[in-house]
């Protein structure tokens, strides 16, 4: 995340480290009712343990155990309230998640009543980050009051709200994506034997891109002269020249560079350049969806040099799959839907993120990095 992305994030507001004592209403732990007493369980009240915590998302709304009225009372087992953030002490001290339902929880774990300068999904995120980092600060066991003791960054609350909807839209990108990718494998895995497969070679054109244009016959923005558009080995749109080299719909495959064997889906009326290779069918019987789902489902890349390359021999050479023409247009009916969804999550995430395709673990950290004042001895 660059430096210039997080000045316009926090619009000159500076951020202040707080112990997390200091941004708490109470802290509470919990423990559990004796189990020789079978009238202590299976009631209506959720008991959560530190397993209860391994759920994706931030809410915790149910839990493997119940325990009854008087096993609650009878116990040091406390009820956390909806909202309050629970979070390990023991076995995986660090984990944390936020009560999605009123419940009681065990000794492992801590209840923290949040103040309104912190929104609990930011401190969730933040203490993502310190179990990812091991920094020290979190241990095998923690006591509550070194709990309490944790530096945590408190940038104003609609800082924190940002960053949290960035990050839940990343969470739910990769999800979908992992969605997708399942998918599209199941589809594509066909018997052996039971559809043809086919070179690139044998059933496209495979073109290679050229030069890009001078500066004096193109523009970085589209106008009614110069609205075709230019593509290099990256995602982004190069620029927009006054003609186009590509008349049909094709797939892109980037090759060279880090980007090596990325795949694109490119509507007609384009231009490629840098090398970049372009494959369109030259048969009816291949849908150009078709062509890019089967090829996303294909590791491809170049191994032969420390500089990532392919040349239209390398591409000409990949197998793909040739269903019948009615099954391929019930699969890419069926993965579209995913990619459109994808799709639309990505929009609302900060162009840096969404084109530089990095893991969400790298930019969870850089969004949750916030210089730390120097201090004194305390």
């Amino acid at each position: 995340m660059s430096k210039s992305f997080m000045e316009k994030l926090l619009k000159g507001a500076k951020v202040e480290w707080k112990a997390l004592g200091e941004v708490i209403i109470s802290n509470t732990g919990g423990g559990t009712p004796s189990k020789a007493k079978s009238e202590y369980w299976n009631g209506e009240i959720p008991w959560a343990s530190v397993g209860d915590l391994s759920i994706d998302g931030h809410f915790i709304k149910k839990t493997r155990n119940h325990v009854t009225s008087e096993g609650l009372k009878d116990s040091s087992s406390n009820l956390i309230s909806k909202g309050d953030v629970i979070v390990a002490v023991k076995i995986s001290p660090g984990k944390m998640k936020i009560a999605g339902i009123d419940l009681a929880i065990n000794q492992d774990l801590r209840g923290l009543k949040l103040k309104d300068e912190i929104s609990a999904k930011f401190l969730n995120y933040y203490f993502q980050i310190l179990i990812l980092q091991g920094t020290g600060t979190i241990v095998k066991a923690i006591t509550s009051k070194d709990l309490e003791k944790i530096q945590i960054p408190i940038p104003p609350l609609p800082v924190q709200v940002e960053i949290v909807r960035i990050l839940d839209a990343f969470t739910e990108l990769t999800a979908r994506k992992k969605q997708y990718n399942y998918y599209r494998d199941q589809l594509l895995s066909f018997e052996q034997g039971e559809v043809e497969w086919k070179t690139l070679g044998e059933t496209c054109d495979v073109y290679t891109g050229g030069e890009a244009p001078e500066s004096s016959s193109m523009s970085k923005t589209p106008t009614d002269i110069y609205k075709y558009p230019i593509f290099g080995n990256g995602a982004e749109v190069y620029g927009y020249t006054d003609r186009y080299r590509i008349d049909k719909d094709a797939v892109t495959i980037s090759s060279i560079g880090a980007n090596t064997g990325t795949i694109y889906f490119r509507k007609a009326h384009f231009t490629p350049i840098i090398r970049l290779k372009v494959v369109i069918p030259k048969q009816e019987g291949i849908l150009p969806r078709y062509l890019f789902h089967a090829l996303s489902s294909i590791a491809i890349g170049s191994k032969s040099s420390s500089v990532p390359n392919m040349n239209a021999a390398d591409v000409k050479r990949i197998s793909i799959p040739i269903p019948p023409l009615a099954e391929q247009e019930r699969i890419v009916a069926i993965l579209d839907k995913f990619d459109a969804l994808t799709n639309s999550i990505s929009e609302g995430l900060p162009r840096e993120i969404r084109l530089r395709q990095k893991q969400y673990e790298h930019y969870r950290e850089l969004l949750l990095s916030f210089p730390k004042a120097e201090v004194g001895p305390t």
